[in-house]
């Protein structure tokens, strides 16, 4: 079959590669029909994950056609369409049992390397390193699926690929990002960054009952989609100061919740802050950008929440302890835990409370794919979603 294959930092190419088999009964093999670019797999282009191998198959966003299942999987069948969400989860651990299904103590075959890094391994993912379980990946022609009695999630109704794909990952994260800030009635929420997952937590902080959501970046398109389609106020950081804007915007008191939706590959505004960190990187003595982590505490009104759905990978010796702290936040993180949100967020799709397919921007096939990585990593041709058709 066809792959999209990591080579190295920069380097992603469509190979030939073996098809997927059934390893253990409760497998599946799925024929892929639709497949996203994460703004998490540009972390993986960049360079910014460990032990990525030449060779390893990317994607985690996928969604297709069951042909094939293992003899202990019994809700699946032949035929059947599903989304498969990006982690992967036994769905019997004492994780798994209280609903924290990204924790998942079993599904990690290479736990070792993550709790070397870590202290503990977090669950398994499609297409994200050798630390988290070696998995290939969904930008392919067809895709193994262990544990697929748990993870992937039906699709009865004739509803295109494209209106219920994102229930791989960025809906359900923009969701459990929302839902992470304990949005009060009355609540101002402060995102930043508006890729994709921004997109969605924009959208969700609304559902869960925002008065005002004001979204941060520096790219045009996506701040035009986030006032045109998410009805945010918004902040252009490469214009002005965030820090004092939301001061004015707020009364001076800071917004109630802020949203890192940007992760470890942050943009300074400070140049001088971004040339310092970019030293810390050359020598390894820094592995994530925290200037949104920074910023937003910095922000946040006292006693206020910080979640972050942003992935880090690595560390950073600049976080705002002292600001944290003493001025009473709270934050909640984590990959999202896919299994407790996918059915409830198709219920909404399907009643016509949204429309993901809003964030789409870019359509293109597999063979396309390394070119549509590198358009969507340099933000050209107003690039904000990227779906890959196998």
């Amino acid at each position: 079959m066809k792959a999209l294959c990591w080579h190295g930092t920069g380097d992603v190419r469509v190979d030939t590669v073996p098809d997927p088999k059934i390893e253990h009964p409760r497998d599946a093999i799925v024929k892929i029909t639709s497949s996203g670019i994460c703004g998490s797999d540009l972390h993986l282009l960049n360079g910014f994950v460990p032990t990525m191998e030449s060779g390893d198959i990317m994607g985690h966003e996928p969604m297709g056609v069951v042909v094939e299942v293992g003899n202990q999987v019994n809700n699946l069948k032949k035929g059947d369409r599903v989304v498969i969400p990006f982690t992967i989860s036994c769905g019997d651990c004492f994780f798994c049992k209280k609903q924290l299904f990204s924790l998942c103590d079993t599904s990690n075959p290479n736990a070792e390397i993550a709790r070397k890094q870590m202290g503990h391994s977090p669950a398994g993912l499609f297409g994200f390193s050798h630390m988290m379980g070696g998995f290939p990946g969904g930008q392919a022609e067809y895709l193994r699926v262990p544990f697929a009695d748990v993870g992937p999630l039906k699709i009865e109704s004739g509803m295109p690929d494209e209106m219920v794909l994102f229930l791989s990952d960025i809906f359900p994260t923009g969701y459990m990002a929302a839902e992470n800030c304990g949005i009060e009635p009355g609540d101002t929420v402060a995102v930043w960054g508006c890729g994709p997952v921004a997109q969605f937590a924009i959208k969700s902080a609304w559902m869960l009952g925002a008065e005002r959501v004001i979204a941060i970046d520096s790219v045009a398109e996506r701040l035009s989609m986030a006032a045109t389609d998410g009805k945010a106020e918004i902040i252009n950081f490469a214009e002005e100061s965030v820090y004092d804007r939301l001061m004015e915007m707020t009364g001076g008191r800071g917004p109630d919740r802020c949203i890192d939706a940007v992760g470890c590959e942050a943009h300074a505004a400070s140049t001088m802050a971004h040339v310092v960190d970019k030293a810390k990187e050359q020598v390894m003595l820094q592995g994530d950008r925290p200037y949104v982590l920074q910023e937003a505490v910095r922000c946040c009104r006292k006693g206020g929440t910080l979640s972050v759905p942003g992935a880090y990978v690595g560390a950073s010796d600049s976080f705002p302890m002292g600001a944290f702290m003493n001025k009473g936040l709270t934050m909640k993180t984590g990959q999202t835990h896919m299994q407790h949100y996918m059915k409830k967020l198709l219920t909404k799709i399907e009643a016509g409370e949204i429309d993901p397919s809003f964030v789409i921007t870019h359509t293109v096939g597999l063979a396309d794919a390394p070119e549509a990585y590198k358009t969507f990593r340099d933000k050209k041709e107003g690039c904000i979603k990227v779906v890959l058709k196998p």
